[in-house]
């Protein structure tokens, strides 16, 4: 077993402001180092172009572009590595897993991907200049792996395949800009609608209003369907889905055998969380272990994460936080059942 953390990062303030601490905290830290070494290893194949990502970012959520000019200050960088680093333009992502599943008044979702790309960062940002604040673990610094903002909206998303990749977004920065932008789900699933989506990913948009919606997304076209389960397959794109599903499917039949003697959030967080219940997963080596398991209660505004499996959630009151009570907690603390390096913790994560 190997113990993690993920640090708590709080702030109030402007985009640029924002970007700039964030910039300032990267400045020689593990996860830059490490991220180099894995650039030289998986060279891009391709150049991201300035006006373009900045012309696409802007049209669906300005601040994010700030935001990236704080870090691109910060970090003296120049801006075409930190659009390769953090802009979520155009860039690669490896297969991975994720299981989630709503119910009244919650959606709880496992995080199941390679411990070498976990950044270990649990931010709350409120926004002084655009944007709604937002609460959720980040990836690739600026994206949200799942969150909740201050509208009592939330989302989570899972991996289909990579296969024809498009002129797009990847999952965490669609995922930062729905939740920076959308009310609810309705809006959500408008902007997943016309967003530019470089993988195949299902997104989940859920809200205080009960409803849940799957939308199946691609580079070459979008689905909306209501459901209370999702894992790594399409049920309307079919045609999309990869070959092999039998994991997919046994985590999505765990959940749907056992969803209805479900009473409350807490039991649905032991149903993703615990490692005898055939959802959680321990396929580290194979991009698809549960790192975490995180939780969102619309309704009362209150969110909970776990790091590694048979925990025991920590809870945060994101409607206190939202009225300037910043949370004293300065880290989340858990343990996996893997030995394989974790970006912000471990040199030689690659």
């Amino acid at each position: 077993m190997k113990k993690i953390y993920s640090d708590i990062l709080q702030f109030r303030g402007t985009h640029y402001d924002f970007g700039y601490m964030q910039g300032e905290l990267l400045k020689d830290s593990l996860t830059v180092l490490n991220r180099e070494k894995q650039w030289r290893i998986r060279k891009p194949r391709f150049t991201v172009e300035e006006q373009e990502v900045k012309d696409t970012i802007t049209k669906f959520a300005p601040g994010v572009w700030d935001e990236l000019l704080g870090i691109r200050d910060a970090l003296e960088w120049p801006m075409e590595r930190v659009l390769m680093e953090f802009g979520g333009y155009r860039l690669e992502y490896v297969r991975s897993g994720c299981s989630i599943l709503t119910g009244e008044n919650y959606l709880i979702r496992n995080y199941d991907y390679q411990p070498k790309t976990y950044e270990g960062r649990y931010i709350f940002f409120q926004p002084t200049d655009q944007g709604y604040a937002i609460a959720g673990p980040t990836q690739r610094i600026t994206g949200r792996m799942d969150g909740m903002n201050e509208k009592g909206l939330v989302l989570g998303y899972n991996f289909m395949h990579r296969k024809k990749p498009g002129d797009g977004f990847i999952c965490c920065m669609i995922g930062r800009l729905i939740l920076e932008s959308c009310a609810n789900v309705q809006e959500a699933v408008e902007m997943l609608k016309e967003i530019p989506h470089r993988h195949s990913f299902s997104y989940v948009v859920y809200d205080a209003s009960g409803e849940t919606y799957v939308v199946e997304a691609t580079p070459r076209g979008v689905e909306v369907r209501q459901s209370d389960v999702c894992t790594n397959h399409y049920e309307i794109m079919k045609h999309e889905n990869r070959n092999y599903l039998k994991d997919s499917y046994k985590r999505l039949d765990a959940m749907n055998e056992k969803k209805e003697t479900i009473s409350e959030g807490y039991h649905a967080f032991r149903l993703l969380n615990d490692t005898d219940q055939g959802v959680f997963s321990k396929q580290y080596k194979n991009w698809s272990g549960t790192i975490h398991t995180s939780a969102y209660f619309p309704k009362e505004m209150k969110t909970w994460i776990a790091l590694g499996g048979d925990q025991e959630p920590i809870e945060f009151d994101f409607g206190e936080w939202l009225q300037g009570n910043s949370t004293l907690q300065k880290r989340i603390e858990g343990e996996v059942d893997t030995e394989l390096p974790f970006v912000h913790m471990d040199e030689n994560a690659r």
